[in-house]
């Protein structure tokens, strides 16, 4: 075979692979936001290499340590009005260097962030295998929207799978934050 020829086979390959492994778009329910969004993709995974075929993805594709974002999906709050509202989802990480966590954001009219959570105080880090979480918030009855997905912050990638949104009994705990003096200063 001719060096060109071999050349050219070996390039023809290495695309087919590369495309092979592409992910699939998100649905277009799902958007990528945060104050870095550009720093982010997403996508849902066609590869069976992580064990996460069909898990949607969000992934810091810069070197940036203190970049964040997240995969979220907005929908209205009239199904849940006045009930205490559980997003529930397997995820998995990959050398998340800050954290990573679900989250979830009930806003009313005048009010952004009536109740929020996004698992800051209960971080995923580095490499973990498939994990079920929970954010549960309560609906209030003049809630407009529900906000929901994954945060990642930081480098890496985190997946999520199986997910699930709907109404549990007030013997569910509300998500809170864990009560502790806050910093005068950030810490960079």
């Amino acid at each position: 075979m001719k060096p060109h020829t071999v050349l050219l086979a070996a390039m023809a390959t290495t695309s087919l692979l590369a495309l092979a492994a592409a992910p699939d778009p998100l649905p277009a329910a799902w958007v990528v936001g945060g104050p870095a969004a550009d720093k982010f993709s997403a996508g849902v995974e066609t590869s069976d290499a992580k064990d996460a075929r069909g898990a949607k993805f969000l992934r810091n594709e810069s070197a940036d340590a203190q970049a964040w974002g997240s995969l979220t999906q907005v929908i209205s709050a009239k199904n849940y009005l006045g009930k205490r509202l559980q997003f529930k989802a397997r995820i998995k990480t990959e050398d998340i260097s800050n954290y990573a966590g679900l989250w979830m954001r009930i806003d009313a009219p005048n009010r952004h962030s009536a109740a929020f959570y996004n698992s800051a105080d209960k971080p995923i880090r580095g490499s973990t295998d498939w994990q079920e979480r929970t954010v549960t918030l309560d609906v209030p009855p003049n809630a407009a929207v529900v906000a929901f997905g994954v945060v990642g912050s930081g480098r890496g990638q985190v997946w999520i799978d199986g997910l699930t949104l709907e109404p549990v009994g007030q013997e569910v705990p509300v998500d809170r934050f864990a009560s502790r003096p806050l910093p005068a200063q950030p810490t960079l």
